[in-house]
């Protein structure tokens, strides 16, 4: 299916239906598509959203955005530090205090940084990219199952990857030097397309263990947020050429969150767990390659995780 085809007149403002009741989490929150998703969703009465992040200040603007347009949704800030498993561990554990969880959106994340190691002494943007989004996610399965099991409701895990998961090294995952800085030529990217091919691993192993939960990974396109334009100018060059050769188009980060919050929102129906989605509602499964699509490297990247998250 060629890159420009889905749902080309999505509108959020119309086509997500109401939330009202529904208890969101976003990693990531405070800038880019994390905000821009928050703000969709707020605009269909969900009951609560959390969302993470470091900047204080940029959480208080955006609680006051919400809040000023809808003083009747909540909304925490879940102050964490994504280069720590424990940081990330005890903020969602004592900032969590719903009965129920709908939507868990996975969508912090770097790219192409320079090589280093997080707090924990793992290669920093798999630390980020994918541990740290996967301890949150495992701190909240126990309240995603409780919710699913609550009168069938529909409970998403949407997980937030790249196009950029082809750079991946390979075998996928390089395990054995994952708690190294990974350099070498074209490193940034190499280490960027492991954590990218991580997050659509993990997702469809998510869908697999947990099929009362809809589990996705969604490539949101190129979008104008820091993640792209922060970046040293040959890189960001590199990303803008590269996605217009797959047939991407920059997009402003308001349009740029519309593959993530139909995927938590649209009918489920039109949502096929386990799967890997670009924009917008577009199945890209055919896309992957077979390393993506190694079910031995799913478990293995499952199994490896949880025995590093449980030294938290």
């Amino acid at each position: 299916m060629p890159a420009n085809a889905g749902i080309t007149n999505y509108d959020p403002d119309k086509d997500i239906p109401s939330l009202v009741g529904k208890v969101i989490f976003v990693t990531g929150g405070t800038a880019g598509l994390g905000r821009e998703s928050i703000l969709k969703f707020a605009q269909h009465k969900p009951a609560h959203i959390y969302f993470t992040g470091r900047n204080v200040e940029a959480a208080e603007s955006l609680i006051n955005e919400v809040k000023d347009r809808d003083p009747s949704i909540g909304l925490s800030f879940v102050a964490l530090d994504m280069t720590s498993l424990a940081s990330v561990k005890a903020a969602v554990n004592n900032t969590f205090t719903h009965d129920r969880l709908d939507i868990l959106m996975p969508n912090a994340g770097v790219m192409a940084i320079p090589p280093g190691l997080s707090k924990d002494g793992f290669e920093v943007q798999f630390a980020i990219n994918h541990l740290a989004n996967a301890m949150v996610i495992q701190q909240l399965l126990p309240m995603l199952s409780r919710t699913a099991a609550q009168s069938n409701l529909d409970v998403r895990i949407v997980s937030l990857t790249s196009e950029g998961w082809g750079l991946h090294p390979k075998g996928g995952v390089v395990f054995d030097k994952l708690r190294t800085p990974q350099e070498g030529l074209f490193g940034s990217w190499t280490r960027y397309g492991q954590s990218k091919l991580a997050n659509i691993v993990y997702a469809r192993e998510l869908a697999r263990r947990f099929p009362d939960i809809l589990s996705v990974a969604v490539f949101p396109g190129v979008v104008e947020t820091g993640l792209v334009t922060e970046l040293p100018s040959l890189k960001r060059k590199f990303t803008v050429w590269s996605s217009r050769l797959m047939g991407f188009s920059m997009l402003s980060a308001d349009k740029g969150c519309y593959s993530q919050v139909w995927a938590a929102t649209a009918s489920r129906s039109e949502v096929q767990s386990g799967s890997y989605y670009m924009p917008v509602g577009v199945v890209g499964d055919d896309k992957l390659d077979k390393t993506a699509r190694d079910a031995k490297l799913a478990e293995e990247l499952y199994s490896w995780t949880d025995k590093v998250l449980a030294e938290y």
